[in-house]
């Protein structure tokens, strides 16, 4: 296969949403249609009884939440699917964004009754700044909600952007009878099944048909030919090119638990969605038809399977082709690695591939080589740019209670912290560690993990930081200078940087002002000097 056919095939996009908007769920009837898995997990009152697919970790599995980035492939309709399914937890935010930065379109998961909640507005921003293409999936239609059309205006207006329904819901809560694919001019009406799919489909291409009014009854067919007029009235019609402009969303309409208007969304997507797309560098834009091999580091995984030490790093295939047993150049390290076992993902479940193409995501086992933004080439010396890093809110003290484990906590805390999680300081003297992260939630997370993947028990003492600004500075003797003065407020984070921990924003503005000569940084992104 010619590399050009690979990327035409392609397709790789993100799954977001406010928590608790059936994102996880939707991600499994994807595979569900796309014939990845035979059965779903029901997902209840956020209570999995079966877990769902791509909540692989165990904390997931107890709280009902994804709480790590998840990769799915598959394939359907002649397309290769990569799906990422994020965390919509407000708490893991950060995952969220850097998975923004694989994606090449995303589908916004929107909940009928509650419609447009702060985590989705903050994802939307992300996206317009991006450019990314949206496609938004009102779920939860067979549940009493806000009226389709308010929640097409709530959509235009929270989220500054235009959008366009190609289906509509027939009726809501226990009136919910299906979906009218608009685009497709097809009405498909299923019968709840939360596991499989149904065979009881109905086409009816003309709404005019009188088997219509017979199938849904008088009333809601002529409520349904009407809601149509008006909508051919309101909204202009679907553009292709405007939808991967980022300039319009189409919207579609469903309940994912119960399977209905899942097949419409799938099929949309395959037809509509944008193939693999370049990405911008230190030196240059790169495209994925550019022969050379190229990708990005977006994320860090260790213990994805807790039987095995392991630790993968999640790879954005952008140009060229990828190929297993190659030599391929570090280029922060400046130094050349390669790959005996790249595999691809089903959640947990991983395979070995011989070969990727830009658009897919590749696992590559990790020894400590790789950090967040790393870039991988053939040879060629650039950084790719645009990944986010965070700048720590909360700030706890990391206590060991069990000084035999010592090694083991050093060893947990070191990986999970190279997966992006969160931050760590080190204060001298007494080895003090001190983890900053964006949310309470990722804290729980960090000592479940501790204690069930590393054996190493642990606890969290509140630190009462404000900020945590990294330094530099051209003056070395002020910089000694407010070492000597600041030396119970220094840290030093994972790459040994200086970091200040002030405690209120008027010793920070006080510290800047009586030090002029030196720089605060309010995050952890360093221009790296590429030799």
């Amino acid at each position: 296969m010619k590399n050009q056919e690979a990327i035409e095939k392609r397709r790789t996009f993100g799954i977001i949403s406010h928590p608790d908007a059936g994102k996880t769920t939707l991600t499994e009837k994807l595979l569900l249609f796309g014939g990845a898995i035979q059965t779903a997990g029901a997902v209840k009152n956020n209570k999995i009884k079966k877990s769902a697919t791509s909540d692989f970790m165990e904390i997931e599995k107890q709280r009902g939440i994804s709480v790590a980035t998840s990769v799915m492939a598959f394939e359907y309709n002649g397309k290769q699917i990569n799906i990422l399914d994020t965390p919509g937890h407000k708490d893991f935010a950060e995952d969220t964004f850097r998975t923004l930065t694989a994606v090449d379109s995303v589908i916004l998961v929107i909940d009928c009754a509650n419609g447009v909640e702060e985590q989705t507005r903050k994802l939307m921003e992300v996206c317009r700044m991006r450019k990314t293409p949206v496609i938004i999936f009102i779920n939860k239609m067979d549940r009493d909600g806000k009226d389709p059309f308010e929640l097409l205006d709530e959509l235009e207006q929270s989220l500054d952007i235009k959008v366009r329904p190609l289906t509509w819901p027939i009726g809501m809560g226990d009136r919910f009878q299906g979906v009218y694919n608009i685009y497709q001019k097809g009405l498909n009406l299923f019968s709840a099944n939360k596991t499989k799919i149904s065979d009881d489909v109905v086409s009816i291409t003309d709404i005019y048909d009188a088997a219509l009014d017979e199938i849904i009854g008088e009333k809601p067919a002529e409520e349904l030919r009407e809601e149509l007029k008006t909508i051919e009235g309101v909204y202009d019609a679907f553009s292709r090119d405007a939808y991967l402009a980022g300039d319009i969303a189409p919207v579609f309409f469903g309940s994912a638990v119960n399977n209905f208007g899942v097949k419409e969304l799938l099929d949309t997507f395959c037809e509509v969605s944008p193939s693999p797309r370049g990405r911008e560098t230190d030196k240059r834009m790169v495209e994925p038809s550019d022969d050379q091999f190229s990708g990005f580091v977006f994320k860090i995984h260790a213990n994805l399977d807790p039987k095995h030490r392991d630790r993968i790093a999640f790879l954005r295939v952008v140009s060229g082709k990828f190929e297993r047993n190659t030599f391929y150049q570090h280029v922060r390290l400046n130094k050349k690695l390669k790959f005996p076992n790249p595999t691809s993902f089903m959640a947990q479940d991983k395979s070995v591939i011989d070969e990727a193409y830009p658009g897919d995501v590749v696992g590559l086992y990790d020894t400590g080589n790789f950090k967040i933004g790393d870039t991988l080439t053939g040879g060629e010396v650039m950084m790719y740019k645009g990944i986010p890093s965070f700048s720590p809110e909360i700030f706890q003290e990391l206590e060991n209670l069990d000084p035999l484990k010592s090694k083991q906590l050093e060893k947990g805390i070191r990986q999970l912290i190279d997966e992006g999680v969160a931050q760590l300081f080190v204060q001298q003297p007494g080895n003090r560690k001190i983890v900053g992260t964006v949310g309470q939630l990722q804290f729980e997370v960090i000592s479940y993990r501790l204690i069930h993947e590393y054996g190493a028990n642990c606890r969290f003492v509140p630190r009462n930081y404000f900020k945590a600004c990294w330094i530099t500075s051209d003056n070395e003797e002020q910089l000694q200078s407010f070492m000597r003065a600041k030396s119970n407020y220094l840290a030093r984070d994972k790459d040994d940087n200086i970091v200040f921990l002030a405690e209120t924003t008027f010793l920070l503005q006080m510290a800047e002002q009586d030090y002029p000569d030196l720089v605060f940084h309010k995050t952890s992104e360093f221009k790296l000097e590429i030799s």
